[in-house]
């Protein structure tokens, strides 16, 4: 099953940006089709590698941030193609 997610990693410091640099790199490493916007990355992928990763990052990024936001949405298919069509 393919699935796509949506995350946003808000670190609640004066110093935010290394944090999310980090948390991007780190999920591009994993050979996952990963996109970014300014507002969010994407991930995309089999459920269980996608699972696996998130599980794995999220942990990392909790353990090293006082105070962090996460905001994530899961849709079940792989919408890395996806092109508006207006």
């Amino acid at each position: 099953m393919k699935i796509s997610a949506e995350l946003t990693l808000t670190p609640l410091q004066d110093d935010f940006e290394p944090p999310i640099i980090a948390f991007i790199k780190n999920l591009r490493a994993s050979g996952l089709t990963v996109l970014e916007n300014p507002l969010s990355t994407q991930v995309y992928g089999d459920y269980d590698k996608v699972m696996e990763l998130l599980q794995s990052e999220i942990k990392e990024a909790f353990e090293n941030l006082d105070h962090v936001v996460l905001t994530m949405k899961l849709v079940k298919s792989d919408r890395s193609d996806y092109e508006p069509h207006f």
